[in-house]
């Protein structure tokens, strides 16, 4: 029996394509035409996981990919601190994705505390990156 699957797009689901500090330019431009949606912008070299920093380079990706697309261009991977989601902000991102940073506050103690320290830091964050 051939079993046909549909495409993400039938479901109403955009397929996320990802750029690194590393990518060639030629694949950045290939990926700005293919991506849906936006683009996530991996702003560490190696595995998921909070960071104490962002790479500079991150930077000139941000630059690249606007030369190549009008696409929102969400960064994530390492951040964990509302100064490193202003900092990409700053540099020309239109989203910080953060994951990492929640599962911790949620396995260091209680469910209930854990999600009050979620609140707290999702508040920072978005004071971070308040325009306002």
């Amino acid at each position: 029996m051939e079993v046909l699957l549909k495409p993400a797009a039938h479901y109403g689901i955009d397929v996320t394509l990802l750029v690194t500090p590393n990518t060639p330019r030629e694949r950045i431009e290939a990926i700005a035409a293919q991506a849906q949606g936006f683009i996530y912008l991996v702003s560490v070299t190696g595995v998921t996981g909070m960071r104490t920093q962002i790479e500079d380079r991150v930077k000139d990706v941000l630059l690249e990919l606007r030369m190549v697309t009008d696409k929102a261009i969400g960064v994530g991977f390492g951040i964990s601190q509302p100064e490193q989601a202003r900092q990409v902000m700053e540099w020309g991102a239109d989203a910080v994705i953060v994951g990492s940073a929640f599962v911790k506050r949620l396995a260091e103690s209680s469910p209930q505390e854990g999600l009050q320290a979620i609140e707290s830091f999702c508040r920072s964050l978005k004071i971070a990156i308040s325009s306002d």
